[in-house]
């Protein structure tokens, strides 16, 4: 009785993209267990020929990415949910400490609450000047003028 070596290579690869897909967060390898787990399901049926179980993992894998990969990305970016943060891009703010981005100094103060902050062009922004919130980078305020 022969073994046949290609359902182990299957097995192996269908159980190596499962458990990277579960040590990830987010999906990035169930559409090639997916072409692996057919794949393994042709050569447990008798389908021999590794060119054969090779192709249809490709397409299984690339036709379930290009039809799903839409749809979970949709479903997943609905789940995110703003941060309070997101609430001062473009509110005003009042400096507290002069803005120095070369010092790599600077504080603003934007509805009650005191945040390092940048200057967009790298101007120096005195303390007491108003300014507008662009960005967040990290935990501190992109400000302007």
């Amino acid at each position: 009785m022969q073994v046949n070596v290609m359902l182990f290579v299957w097995l192996g690869l269908l159980a190596l993209f499962l458990i990277a897909e579960f040590a990830t967060v987010q999906l990035t390898t169930v559409w090639f267990a997916l072409g692996a787990l057919v794949s393994l399901l042709l050569a447990a049926f008798g389908v021999d020929n590794v060119a054969i179980q090779i192709i249809v993992f490709a397409l299984v894998s690339l036709l379930s990415l290009i039809l799903t990969r839409p749809l979970v990305k949709k479903w997943m970016n609905r789940r995110t949910q703003p941060t309070n943060a997101d609430m001062v891009i473009g509110a005003e703010a009042v400096v507290t400490e002069t803005i120095s981005n070369t010092d790599g100094k600077g504080l603003a103060k934007v509805n009650g609450s005191v945040w390092s902050a940048r200057s967009v062009d790298d101007s120096v922004i005195p303390a007491g000047a108003t300014v507008t919130v662009r960005a967040i980078e990290g935990v501190k305020l992109i400000v302007e003028p």
